[in-house]
Order: C-alpha cells, then sequence, then structure tokens
C-alpha cells in the first residue's frame, strides 16, 4: 500500500470516530413538535385518555339533548294542543222538492248568497193548479148532496111524527075499546079491528124512524166526503205552494247544475246550499290530549286563506266517539288512523267557534287550518 492510500484511509477514519458522538446525544436535548410550535405539554399527560374524554362528553351532551326534547314534548301536551289537522266546515243544506214536475224558471247563479226564503227555482204549476180545480167542484157537488140530506132528514122526521100521532091514536082507541068489548058493548071483531090498527100503526112509526136513521147515516156520510175532499184541497194546495223552491236558510249556492227543462223527482236533491250561520272548525286532535280539554277553553286559530293572522275560538265540544271502521253510516265520524305508511294515535274531532269572527273575513266550506288550544 503506498503512502496515499494509508493516509487517506486513516483520514476517513478519524471522520467517523468525530460524527459518532453527534449520532449518540440523547432525544431530550431536541426539542418537541409542540415545543417548537410555543406550546408546551404538560407533564404526564396522554393525549388518547384526552381524546377519549372529549368523545364521552360530546356523547353525553347529545344523549342529555335528546332526553331533555323527549320531556318538554311529554310536558308540553300539559301546557298547550297543537294541530295541523284542522279544517272549516259548515252545514250542506240539501234543497229537495216535495212533489215532482218540470222545471220551468231557474232563479239563482252558481256561488249567490241568499236569504231565507228566496225563490230558487219554480215547478210547473199547471197539473197542481188543475188537480185543485178538480177538487174545489167534487167539494161544491158533495155541499149540495149535503143540502139534499138535510131536506131528507126534515121530511122524514115529519113522517114519523105523523106516524107517531096515528100511533098515539090507535093505541087509545083500543084502550077504550078493550072494557067496552068485555061489557058486551063492541062486538068482538070492532076490538080486534081496533088492535091490528094499533100494529099498523106501531109498524108506521118504526118505519119512519128507520127512514131518519138512514137519512142522517147518509147525511153523515157525505160530510164525511165533503171533510175528505176538503183535505184533498188543502194537500193540493200544499203541493201548488211548493212548486217554489225556497231557500230554507241564509246562505250561499254552491255548485248549482240545475237547468230549465229539468226533471224534479220528489225528495231528490236539487241545490246545494252552505248556511251561512252554522260556521265552525273541526280540529282533529290526538286522544291523549283531549282529556285536557274543556267545553268553553280558549282557542286559536290560524286560517290558511288568511295567513299571518290569527282568530279567537272556543271549544264548542269534544267528540265522545269515532267509527273505528270507514263504512257507509255517518252517525260517528271516521279519522284516518294513517299517513302513508306511519300508523299514528288515534284521534278525534274538536268542535271550534270562531268569537266575533271579522265582516271581511270569507269563511270556504273544506278550507285547511291549523288551532292552538292553551289549557
Amino acid at each position: 500500500m503506498s503512502d496515499r492510500g494509508a493516509s487517506a484511509q486513516l483520514r476517513e477514519l478519524a471522520r467517523a470516530e468525530a460524527a459518532l458522538p453527534e449520532a449518540e446525544e440523547p432525544p431530550s436535548q431536541t426539542p418537541a413538535p409542540e415545543q417548537q410550535g410555543g406550546e408546551s405539554a404538560a407533564p404526564g399527560t396522554d393525549p388518547e385518555a384526552d381524546g377519549g374524554a372529549r368523545y364521552r362528553r360530546r356523547v353525553l351532551l347529545v344523549l342529555s339533548a335528546i332526553v331533555l326534547a323527549l320531556v318538554l314534548y311529554w310536558a308540553s301536551g300539559y301546557l298547550f294542543a297543537y294541530t295541523d289537522d284542522a279544517y272549516v266546515t259548515s252545514d250542506l243544506v240539501s234543497v229537495a222538492p216535495y212533489i215532482s214536475g218540470r222545471i220551468v224558471s231557474v232563479n239563482i247563479v252558481d256561488n249567490q248568497a241568499v236569504t231565507r226564503g228566496t225563490v230558487l227555482a219554480e215547478i210547473d204549476p199547471t197539473p197542481f193548479q188543475l188537480a185543485l180545480d178538480q177538487k174545489q167542484a167534487k167539494r161544491t157537488e158533495a155541499e149540495a148532496q149535503l143540502a139534499v140530506d138535510r131536506d131528507t132528514i126534515v121530511s122524514t122526521q115529519a113522517q114519523r111524527d105523523d106516524a107517531a100521532a096515528k100511533e098515539r091514536l090507535a093505541s087509545d082507541n083500543l084502550r077504550r075499546a078493550t072494557p067496552v068489548a068485555a061489557a058486551g058493548f063492541v062486538s068482538r071483531q070492532a076490538l080486534d079491528t081496533a088492535a091490528a090498527q094499533e100494529q099498523e100503526a106501531k109498524a108506521a112509526l118504526a118505519d119512519a124512524e128507520a127512514a131518519i136513521a138512514k137519512a142522517q147515516q147518509m147525511l153523515a156520510l157525505h160530510q164525511a166526503t165533503v171533510a175528505t175532499i176538503a183535505a184533498e184541497i188543502a194537500v193540493l194546495k200544499w203541493q201548488l205552494d211548493q212548486t217554489k223552491l225556497l231557500a230554507p236558510a241564509d246562505g250561499t249556492i254552491t255548485n248549482l247544475i240545475l237547468r230549465v227543462g229539468d226533471q224534479a223527482v220528489e225528495n231528490a236533491p236539487l241545490i246545494g246550499l252552505v248556511d251561512a250561520r252554522a260556521w265552525r272548525i273541526f280540529a282533529n286532535y290526538k286522544e291523549s290530549l283531549i282529556r285536557h280539554m274543556q267545553v268553553g277553553h280558549t282557542a286559536w286559530v290560524w286560517l290558511d286563506t288568511y295567513p299571518w293572522h290569527v282568530h279567537r275560538a272556543i271549544i264548542q265540544g269534544v267528540s265522545r266517539g269515532i267509527s273505528r271502521q270507514q263504512t257507509e253510516r255517518k252517525l260517528l265520524p271516521y279519522v284516518e288512523p294513517t299517513t302513508d305508511w306511519i300508523r299514528l294515535e288515534r284521534r278525534f274531532p274538536v268542535t271550534l267557534v270562531l268569537q266575533d269572527p271579522s265582516p271581511d273575513i270569507v269563511l270556504h266550506m273544506g278550507a285547511d287550518a291549523r288551532t292552538l288550544i292553551i289549557y
């Protein structure tokens, strides 16, 4: 080996020995990243333990918030009741004629406001007027027959009086002839003749009384006929009055489809009328809330027709029953217990009546509403 090569190896070995103390310095002398950033870690602190504690605190806060929300929701049922399952309603009066006939005039238009007694439509009165005239003529004839019956009774009473007089005379003759015949002053034949005359007089009197009874029976029969005809005339007059369809209440005509020439059928509805004096609100409340409600409680109503306006109302009544099944019978209200696939708590209708509504408010049957009741 040359001197140059040996010198090179010695220099390399000297550099390696000089670098060895720097590589073996303890790590504690090197500043930690947190210390370099200006923060110092507390002695004996475990970062993983701090992270777990913070996570547990967050979970507890979330659970506490959920429990608090449930408690507030449960407690709210003792303070107030709110529902948006409410709607405005009134009475829909079905105007139906009492008689059948052809419509000759319609005096209203759709959505017209009418008052009680307004003539809505008219049925052809001609058939009823003709029938009335016919019955009135029959009554005149029957009343004339009554006069004849009374004259007959007077005549038969006169015949009865004559027969009664003859019967008294024949009885007196027989009573006088009997002792005379016993004394022998009157023949037996004369006595028999007097007895026969008495029997004939009694028979004539009986016939006269029977004739009077018969005449009185005919009079009673004809009087009954007159009364029957008078009743039929009253019915025909009433039917003639019913040819005019009158509004039974104040309200508004709805869905008018009646036209001149249509056939009116007895007791078949022709015109729909929304009653103007029966407005109320049906609010369906959960069965867990209605136990707190009493008639007369104040309620607050939001009408979707007039948003951002709250109206005062009172509870008129709380339904005491609902139908569990949807049937054709309407004596009990049916409230749908499900919405799509979610089953809801049973709800009962609560009737609310607006107090002092503004005259500018026009209510519409079937409009949505929202109600709030504070106990």
